[in-house]
């Protein structure tokens, strides 16, 4: 029994090493390029553990994006905990953005990868398009969630109207933030979420403006 249970314990072990330098190497060149040799040059341990815990390097790709993806998503529920109170909706949307901004520089290996697999065939290839499509899908619900919130004042239809109109704005706003910091890393990614924010507040403000001049006639109607 303490023989079985100090083998599980290393499998454990190996299953996490393998999953962490996957995550690092495919971040660094993508997933074609990771070879099976490398993985195993990189971690100590036989291609044979690979086949054993993941069955293939796709199902070793589909383990390392669905453990990024759950870790992600868990630190953003961490960093968001709470929420900012008072304020306007520029001031409360930074709040989120801002926290959400720091996931993003303690993540970057996990956000490299995922974008590498969509402007790439190489996630339809190794299948993982499922997976993609959910982190995607999972973006989008929680940015969402966070413009709603920071315009909860306007009253929640409002505010659900005006996240239903900018979360795909506000996404495409974090892509382009996080692929031009890999161009330029020296830039201050906090500056950049500052002005998202001041961007998405004004549309947003302009939109539930909008939203209450057209609520009387409607109900004149």
């Amino acid at each position: 029994m303490a023989d079985e249970t100090i083998g599980n314990r290393r499998g454990r072990r190996s299953r996490e090493e393998i999953l962490d330098v996957a995550a690092r190497i495919m971040a660094e060149r993508g997933y074609a390029a990771t070879s099976l040799s490398v993985l195993s040059r990189e971690t100590g341990l036989p291609k044979s553990a690979v086949y054993h815990h993941f069955h293939s390097k796709a199902g070793l790709l589909s383990a390392v994006m669905a453990r990024g993806a759950e870790d992600f998503f868990a630190a953003m529920r961490r960093a968001q905990a709470g929420g900012p109170e008072g304020g306007t909706p520029r001031e409360r949307l930074t709040w989120f953005l801002l926290r959400t901004g720091e996931v993003f520089l303690d993540r970057p290996e996990f956000l490299r990868l995922h974008l590498l697999l969509v402007m790439s065939a190489e996630a339809a290839e190794a299948e993982v398009d499922g997976i993609i499509e959910r982190v995607r899908r999972d973006g989008r619900a929680h940015m969402n969630k966070m413009i709603a919130l920071s315009f909860a004042p306007e009253g929640e239809e409002i505010a659900q109207a005006v996240a239903d109109q900018l979360d795909y704005f506000g996404i495409a706003g974090f892509d382009g933030a996080f692929v031009a910091l890999q161009a330029e890393p020296h830039r201050d990614l906090a500056a950049q979420m500052r002005l998202l924010a001041e961007a998405v507040a004004a549309l947003g403000e302009a939109r539930a403006a909008g939203l209450r001049a057209a609520a009387p006639s409607a109900r004149g109607a």
